[in-house]
């Protein structure tokens, strides 16, 4: 009985794997491929541009679509559309060659159906972890596990598959990944009996998502703090690792060494947090590790040797592991159930709004004063913004820990 009431949770998380794996082997394919037949980090940084810019659009409208249709049926029905979606870019590029600007136009494309399925799963997740009776500070460590756990597993395999198929080719497994999730979303994950409010217009559904994130302070305090860091953060590993792997090591075997690193290290550090998590002060833990994970950018500035640069990335990883499980646990902890979608769509929306611009900045800023001065400069940056969590009042609201609402199910 006890192994039936974990099963949703488990399968939840293998789609997660496997869905995340595929995409962090696009996200090595798709900047490669930009800049091998362009040359130009700029070009590379468009690339991204159009990757994230429909993830932060669909993300913040698809919320109430979710509240809306359910978020299991939103996860299997996204999934399906965005296998779909990916699998036209190798398909085109095999029958009559594919140009940069398809190329861009299908990214979008991909990234749009994509993000709506992908909070349909966030919203699923404290069901199933009631359910299941785990501990949520755990829950959410084993999810950001395996976000990074992709990165160990997809970035290697995607710069072996670069090398071996080509960065096109290499995206049939994105697009199989996607459906394997939806076959297991749609297997495992039971059907919630859920609170529904008063029937009103999408617009109207769409308003309230906004106003809850607005007035609730810690959330509001979150996701300007996050805006921010994520513009720094942006060009990292669509813009800048890619660069850097090119000009200091050569090869896209090293781009997927430095990715599959970065995953490595975020791994150990959720895993420890998985443990211990719950014991900790959010608040001061999630100041530590926002600080912390300034010091990487600096150091790799000075253009360390490849095996210093490893071992950067992989505390990198570590230092910012704690981040998100704290994010999503007080999130989950203080989003009513019939407001989920929409307020995680708008929460995420308004925290990416800032990626696709940061990557643009990124790209340009590579060109116009080199990779270095770009890397001390986000650094710096990093440690003024970070900084402010040690005096702003609103985040001593982490260590509140009120009651989940309970969880019922037809089957």
């Amino acid at each position: 009985m006890a192994e039936r009431r974990r099963a949703p949770l488990y399968a939840l998380f293998v789609a997660d794997a496997v869905s995340l794996s595929g995409n962090v082997v696009a996200l090595v394919a798709i900047p490669w491929f930009v800049l091998q037949e362009t040359g130009s980090a700029a070009l590379t940084g468009v690339s991204a541009f159009f990757t994230t810019l429909p993830v932060v659009i669909s993300t913040f409208f698809g919320g109430v679509v979710v509240d809306r249709l359910g978020a299991r049926t939103m996860s299997i029905v996204g999934d399906i559309a965005s296998a779909a979606a990916v699998a036209a870019i190798p398909a085109l590029h095999l029958t009559v060659g594919i140009e940069i600007w398809q190329l861009f136009a299908l990214v979008f494309v991909g990234g749009l159906l994509d993000a709506p399925g992908a909070t349909a799963r966030r919203s699923l997740l404290p069901d199933l972890v009631e359910l299941a009776g785990m501990r949520m500070e755990r829950a959410t460590s084993i999810v950001q596990a395996i976000r990074e756990g992709s990165f160990l597993v997809g970035a290697p395999l995607g710069g072996v598959l670069i090398a071996a198929l080509g960065a096109t080719n290499t995206l049939w497994v994105d697009a199989g990944s996607f459906l394997v999730s939806a076959a297991l979303v749609r297997s495992f994950a039971p059907r919630l009996v859920r609170e529904r409010g008063e029937t009103t217009g999408y617009f109207s559904d769409l308003a309230e998502g906004i106003r809850f994130v607005w007035s609730d302070r810690l959330i509001r305090a979150v996701v300007l703090t996050v805006l921010l860091t994520n513009f720094l953060d942006a060009p990292l590993s669509t813009v800048l690792m890619p660069v850097y792997a090119d000009q200091e090591f050569g090869g896209p075997e090293h781009l997927g060494l430095l990715l599959g690193f970065f995953g490595f290290g975020t791994i150990l550090g959720a895993i420890a947090f998985a443990f211990v998590g719950h014991r900790l002060p959010r608040r001061r833990t999630f100041v530590i590790s926002f600080f912390l994970v300034s010091f990487p950018y600096l150091l790799l500035a000075l253009t360390p040797s490849l095996e210093v640069t490893l071992a950067t990335v992989a505390f990198f990883g570590i230092a910012g592991a704690p981040l998100n499980p704290i994010l999503q646990t007080v999130a989950f902890e203080r989003i009513p159930r019939q407001l989920r979608g929409r307020v995680i769509g708008t929460a995420t929306a308004g925290a990416f709004a800032a990626i696709p611009l940061g990557m643009l900045a990124g790209g340009v800023a590579i060109e116009a004063i080199g990779l270095g001065p770009t890397l001390l400069a986000i650094g710096f940056s990093y440690l003024v913004v970070t900084s402010y969590g040690l005096v702003n009042p609103a985040f001593r609201e982490m260590d509140v820990r009120p009651r989940l609402q309970p969880t019922s199910a037809t089957g």
